[in-house]
Formats: C-alpha cells, structure tokens, sequence
C-alpha cells in the first residue's frame, strides 16, 4: 500500500494507522465468515448471499443501536474487547423480536485517534458478538476524528440486518388474556441506564475494584462491564418450533416502557415482583443511589433480558427450549384485560 499523506497526519488523522487496524482487525472478522457467503473485507460495500431454502415469503428485518455511556467504563478500564459484544446484541437482540434470524452485521467506529491495536480489540469484540449471534460481520467503518473528541475515547454503533419468513413474523394480536409471560436472565445491567449508573456511583473517581457484598466477589468494574447477553441461539431454537404471541427486549425504559410495546390494545402484563431473580447490581444502584424501585423498574432490566409470551399450555416446552439452548428462564407473570401497559405485584406506584 503506497498511500500516505504527512500533511494529513499533521492534521490529526494517520491513514497508515487505519490500514494497520485493518490488518490487524482481519482475523477477527474472519471467525465470522462461516455463517454466510460473503466477499472479503476491504472493499466499498459488504456483500451476503442469503439461504433462502425452504421460505416463501422471504422478509428482511433490521435494527441498528449504539452502547451509549456504556463506553466510559471501557475508557476507565481501558478493556476494549468486549464493548463490541455489547453493539451487536442491541441490535440483534431487536430484531428477535418479530421473529428474525441475524444475517449479517456492520459496524461503525468514531474516535480521536486511531490507535489500531485499541481499534482491532474493539472489533474483536464485535466479531465476538456475531459468533454468538451466528452471523456475518460484513464490514464497518472506523473514522478519526481529531478535535471532536479526545484522542483516547471512540464512539461505537452498529446496524444488522436479518431475515424471517412473512407467515413467521410474530404477530402481536395474536396474544390473548391468560397468555404466560416468560423472562429470560440478563447477564447484569447490559447496555442501558448507565448515565444513572455513572451518576450513583461516581465512576469516574470510584474504586471500581471494590467488592460490594451485593456482587457475590465480583468487583464494580467487571460487574457494571459484563456485555450484554446475546439471545440468538435460545430464541432459534424456539422459534423452529414455536411461533411465540410476543417477544420484547428490556432495553432503556426498563419494563413499563418496553412490554407495552408488544401488547394490543385492551391487554396489559401483571408481573409478580416476588417471581424475578433480580441481580446484586441492581439492589446496589437501588441502595446507594436511593432510586425509588418504580425507576429501577423503568430504567433497567432488572435481571431480564427479553421477555416472551405464549399461551399457558405451551409455556413448558417454551422454557424447555430457550433453557437446553442455554439459558436461563422462567415465568414472571401473565396477560391480563387492562388498559395500564403494565402492572408490578408488589411495586408501589
């Protein structure tokens, strides 16, 4: 590669680092290859063969996210490779939610720097992210960007795109009173709420090696890190067997903005507080913050990650399967006739 400009690098931006963190970057990406027939890295758009075997209406569905304030943890302690987990399951983690299987997956990198060993970890985690979401990392895009931000931080966001048969999309009038609302376990605070998380324990100048009680020896850091649980693997299995009345992934706004996103009119969910496995972090940010537990409720997952519901009759063999996928779930309420979106047994108004 002969390219190169010292004028440009004077400017703030070192092309020859970009093609480092591409080189570098290779073997990462590649791991992700055996999931679709695609085009090598490098050139200007990404190419997917899709499998379209045994559909008849064939539907693309897709979702793109970012890790928002997440990425200061990343910053504090400087561990970049598994931020990108964290992208990609926003996104496919979505697109579950009519029904879709992830495709394929593209990122987008901005920073103030291009450090391309940083930039190759970060996209090490996004390449794990696919693994897991059994799909293509296609291509992205990293952007220097001197003097919109400081040289050692980046923005990280990312765009997938997956596909689901027309007669298998969920159909959410489909979900009736009486229907059984199953939870599926979060792996900690995923991607959401972590302005107030920053907020509560002053991250910026705490000790995130400290082991609170409440996190069972796990320090602050690592605990408030943990990616994002990826739930491709569960939901396939399901959805080859079951076609669910709804699914909804507890993202920002916790559960009273992110359930009723998925209930018709005239059908509200009753969660039973009592029910829910709900993680150290969570009574932590609760106790030091004060943070009334109906916040906590609309802001964080509370120990679950997606939420799926089905009539009573199936929920059994529902769980049965999301479980031998490997993980880990279990009913925490029901469908009722109600207008309020929903409701929580045992939380104060």
């Amino acid at each position: 590669m002969k390219s190169h400009s010292e004028s440009y690098k004077q400017a703030g931006v070192d092309i020859v680092s970009g093609y480092r963190a591409v080189e570098l970057m290779k073997e990462h990406v590649a791991k992700t290859m055996v999931f679709g027939n695609t085009a090598p890295v490098g050139g200007f758009g990404g190419l997917f063969q899709p499998d379209l075997t045994g559909m008849q209406e064939p539907v693309l569905v897709s979702g793109t996210d970012g890790v928002g304030t997440k990425l200061k943890l990343a910053f504090l302690l400087d561990k970049h490779d598994t931020i990108g987990i964290d992208c990609v399951a926003m996104c496919v983690n979505d697109i579950l939610c009519v029904g879709a299987k992830p495709l394929f997956f593209l990122d987008y990198i901005a920073c103030g720097r291009n450090f391309p060993e940083k930039i190759a970890e970060i996209v090490k985690g996004v390449a794990d992210g696919c693994v897991q979401s059994e799909c293509c990392l296609i291509g992205g895009e990293t952007a220097e960007h001197p003097g919109l931000m400081p040289e050692d931080e980046y923005d990280l966001a990312g765009f997938a795109v997956g596909i689901v048969d027309k007669s298998k999309v969920i159909d959410i009038n489909k979900v009736a009173a009486g229907d059984v609302i199953i939870g599926i376990a979060s792996s900690g605070v995923h991607s959401n709420g972590f302005s107030l998380v920053r907020k509560v324990f002053d991250v910026e100048r705490a000790d995130l090696s400290e082991r609170p009680a409440e996190l069972g020896g796990r320090t602050l850091g690592e605990t408030l890190l943990e990616p994002t649980r990826i739930y491709v693997k569960a939901m396939k299995a399901l959805f080859a067997e079951m076609t669910p009345h709804a699914v909804m992934h507890i993202t920002g706004g916790g559960f009273y903005e992110n359930i009723p996103r998925a209930l018709p009119d005239g059908l509200s969910a009753r969660i039973d507080k009592e029910k829910l496995e709900i993680p150290g972090i969570f009574k932590l940010i609760m106790e030091r913050g004060g943070v009334p537990e109906r916040d906590m409720f609309n802001t964080y997952n509370m120990g679950i990650g997606m939420t799926v519901v089905v009539p009573a009759t199936d929920a059994a063999r529902a769980i049965e399967l999301i479980e031998g996928a490997g993980e880990h779930a279990y009913v925490i309420g029901e469908i009722i006739e109600s207008n309020v979106g929903v409701t929580i047994a045992g939380v104060a108004e």
